[in-house]
């Protein structure tokens, strides 16, 4: 039988500021603000016989780079059906509902989701943190983004059998 073992990791290190603005609809999203976003994970894996089933430090350093990689920029969500960005003279311009955005290329980051969300975020950070963790036996993984006391999205992956 596989012992398992469960770490939680919620460390003040694991933050970023960002702009963003959710789409709610063709016609309607929220004014463009931001959120001081907080990232935990949940890693499920078998206990090792030296009496550790995962390192840490490796799983803060990761989430740790994996926020810094997001830490004050503008988020847009590049897979949204109801905009659409284009790249321009030093601009990513954000067209939704006939009215456009427009903001520097280099402070702007273009995620491949649907919204910028904290559901959306969370999903994109544990497929970076899964892709740099490919080779480690996991069992299962649950990272939550928060953008304030009270709100949490979270998103999960497990092993397949």
């Amino acid at each position: 039988m596989t012992r398992l073992t469960t770490l939680y990791i919620d460390k003040e290190a694991h933050k970023f500021s960002a702009a963003h603005y959710t789409i709610f609809s063709a016609t309607d999203r929220e004014r463009l603000h931001g959120h001081n976003y907080s990232v935990s994970a949940r890693i499920v894996a078998p206990m090792g016989p030296n009496g550790f089933s995962a390192d840490y430090n490796v799983y803060k350093n990761r989430l740790k780079v994996l926020c810094d990689q997001l830490d004050e920029y503008m988020l847009l969500a590049g897979k949204s059906p109801y905009q659409t960005l284009v790249e321009s003279d030093g601009e990513v311009l954000a067209t939704f509902a006939g009215k456009t955005l427009r903001f520097p290329s280099d402070e702007t980051i273009v995620l491949p989701i649907l919204n910028v969300t904290v559901e959306e975020l969370a999903h994109y950070l544990l497929a970076q943190l899964l892709v740099v963790s490919g080779d480690e036996e996991l069992v299962e993984v649950e990272l939550g983004v928060s953008s304030g006391p009270g709100q949490t999205g979270s998103a999960i992956w497990q092993v397949q059998k």
